[in-house]
């Protein structure tokens, strides 16, 4: 067996397939790893309440959320690392003017600055949460937020991007965009743990699929992108395995030799 290693997987086309279920296959892998004493984490641009139901099932209690911003080592948070509340206001005030909804995010819950909105409905029931928003519009003024979504349709992102420079925008659905920290990624979560749990590179391992996982997948020495993944994010991988929805997680663990 390989020493101990540490490895990381996106949830949404990775973990989950496309009906956002968790094949039978990658549970079976993730098991494998497990007993094998590898560690068995999950770095996502889902709020820690969006998955807790999946670290319960497979047993998982490290984790990168927000696409880096709330890492959790072992159950513990380790880093957090949240929004510019003044800039997040003005980011609010513009979006409002062009009638795009925001919606806030904390560790905890979600809620839009509207009461409702089509592109909210379509952006969130693609997650298959089983939850909308709430409403409260001040919900940014009293707490610290981890990452902000912005509904608008393509074409009609770049406006921020060049207005608002305290944040990143990662587009991740037609209607909707991450809005994180500047230079916030999954690869600087990541390393948050590896460093403290003094794993070294060529024990650390990444799953992925999006355009949030291209730092990672650089960063991270042994990278798998799925084989349902863009070209450009295959490009950013060591390795790309099957689709998710043709066992591409457990094809993807025994080509790095991590399970036979």
């Amino acid at each position: 067996m390989k020493d101990k290693s540490i490895v990381f997987f996106d949830i949404d086309g990775t973990l989950l397939d496309h009906d956002k279920n968790l094949p039978s296959s990658a549970r079976q892998a993730i098991a494998e790893l497990k007993e094998a004493g590898h560690i068995v984490a999950i770095a996502t641009g889902r709020a820690p309440f969006m998955f807790k139901e999946l670290r319960k099932s497979l047993g998982i209690d490290t984790y990168v959320s927000f696409n880096g911003q709330y890492v959790v080592l072992e159950g513990r948070a380790i880093y957090k690392n949240p929004l510019d509340s003044k800039a997040l206001e003005v980011l609010t005030e513009d979006a409002l003017s062009n009638k795009h909804p925001v919606v806030y995010l904390d560790e905890e819950d979600m809620m839009s600055n509207v009461p409702e909105h089509e592109y909210i409905t379509e952006g969130i029931s693609t997650l298959k949460l089983g939850m909308m928003p709430g409403h409260d519009p001040t919900y940014h003024e009293t707490r610290a937020l981890y990452q902000t979504l912005l509904f608008c349709p393509e074409g009609e992102g770049a406006q921020y991007e060049e207005k608002h420079g305290a944040f990143d925008f990662i587009r991740w659905h037609p209607v909707s965009i991450d809005v994180l920290p500047k230079g916030g990624s999954k690869a600087l979560g990541i390393e948050k743990i590896t460093t403290q749990l003094g794993i070294p590179e060529e024990n650390q391992y990444a799953f992925g699929d999006g355009p949030n996982d291209l730092e990672m997948l650089s960063a991270v020495h042994h990278s798998v992108a799925m084989g349902n993944a863009a070209d450009e994010v295959k490009s950013y991988a060591k390795y790309v395995t099957e689709d998710v929805d043709e066992d591409g997680l457990l094809h993807g663990l025994k080509m790095v030799c991590l399970i036979e």
